[in-house]
């Protein structure tokens, strides 16, 4: 189970990430089973963040084996999409362009997600 859920937290989000484009930023995590440190580091350091990612129009999908957290995709649809591995920890950031933004094979750490998401030219088009 997971001890937060931000998708869950915005207002109703599109059915599967691509309708989220224009919408959301998504922050994609992806790892082999529910126990993976990387995957448990990343909850970690997203605890108590869901207001700035709220704020930031950021929603988490979540990809563990065969199951899908936070949008109604299929996992092997989306680790085909974003070219992800099986059987290790990665974090990709989506902006609201469909485009990625960063790429971690490690935890991001919420101020980069911070800064990576204000530095994005819609992010400050809106702030204007």
């Amino acid at each position: 189970m997971i001890p937060f859920l931000l998708a869950a937290a915005l207002a109703p989000l599109p059915a599967t990430v691509a309708a989220m484009r224009w919408e959301r930023r998504v922050l994609l995590l992806s790892a082999a089973r529910g126990d993976d440190a990387g995957l448990a580091a990343q909850r970690r350091a997203l605890a108590g963040w869901d207001a700035a990612a709220r704020e930031r129009d950021l929603a988490v999908v979540t990809i563990v084996g065969d199951q899908v957290s936070g949008a109604d995709d299929r996992a092997a649809a989306l680790r085909k999409r974003y070219r992800l591995p099986a059987g290790r920890f990665v974090a990709i950031l989506i902006g609201k362009d469909g485009g990625e933004k960063l790429r971690s094979a490690e935890p991001i750490a919420p101020e980069v997600l911070a800064e990576t998401i204000d530095a994005m030219p819609m992010r400050r088009a809106g702030e204007r």
